[in-house]
């Protein structure tokens, strides 16, 4: 048996459902370094799932919707990406992006490390820059992202499956953070209140060492007082159904109004 030891971990854990929807002839996006990345350890991880979660529905609509999203910001002119706790993805070595495009990844130094080791013989199709930083380090994460956003006009932050398990001061001062960096526009994804408590009990077996946490009843207006605004949202369950990866005994579920249930992949913009 493999359990999650840690939100690390996790990132081995979305590179195999990467990994199961690529092989499929209808796959919804191609990444061919997903089965490589996730190795034997997260097929033994997604073995430990429920079975209803086990085809990764929810991962493979939310990398799809991150996917268009970076697509937009980069037809709306976007000149930098900086993924923030960029685990085991691979988007700098499959998407349609321009080989001009700076392209920047942080995360802890163990998984730095171990992303270059296994992409060592690989090429990027842009500028791709790695740097090891501990984003939960407040000083360290303002310089990082001044650093990183400096030069850029219009620069683009993605915070994929970071923020639920962060407390709600900790993504209030990243809020901050980001906008006093000068960031054009922040992709994430965000929990419902209720997936939040939910994801508390299955936390306790997967994931005991950090549960999930952030999923504020207001939505995004919780970051309204950095001068967040909406752009774009769409509910990861709907998304999966319309895409057909939904299980049918979760189908009823997109009945709820959007918000209530289930994880939302948004873009907020500034200025």
């Amino acid at each position: 048996m493999s359990e999650i030891a840690d939100v690390s971990d996790t990132a081995r854990w979305v590179a195999t459902f990467r990994a199961r929807e690529s092989s499929r002839p209808d796959a919804l996006f191609h990444d061919p370094y997903a089965a490589l990345l996730a190795g034997e350890r997260g097929e033994a991880m997604v073995a430990q799932t429920s079975a209803l979660a086990r085809n990764g529905w929810s991962f493979t609509a939310r990398t799809k919707l991150i996917d268009d999203l970076i697509t937009d910001c980069l037809g709306d002119g976007c000149d930098r990406v900086v993924n923030l706790a960029a685990g085991l993805d691979a988007r700098p070595y499959r998407l349609d992006v321009p080989d001009d495009l700076v392209w920047v990844e942080a995360d802890l130094p163990v998984m730095v490390e171990e992303k270059e080791r296994a992409l060592a013989d690989e090429k990027p199709r842009c500028e791709l820059v790695r740097r090891s930083v501990d984003l939960a380090d407040a000083k360290q994460r303002k310089q990082f992202l001044a650093a990183q956003v400096a030069g850029a006009q219009r620069a683009v932050v993605i915070t994929e499956g970071l923020l639920p398990y962060l407390a709600d001061d900790d993504v209030r001062a990243m809020s901050a953070d980001l906008a006093e960096a000068g960031v054009r526009w922040w992709i994430t994804d965000m929990m419902s209140p209720a997936d939040v408590r939910i994801g508390r009990r299955v936390s306790r077996k997967q994931l005991a060492s950090t549960p999930v946490r952030f999923g504020p009843e207001e939505g995004t207006g919780f970051f309204a007082p950095d001068g967040w605004t909406e752009i774009d949202a769409e509910s990861v369950l709907r998304a999966a159904a319309r895409f057909k990866r939904l299980p049918w005994p979760l189908r009823p579920l997109c009945l709820l109004p959007v918000g209530k249930f289930g994880s939302t992949v948004v873009r907020l913009a500034r200025g």
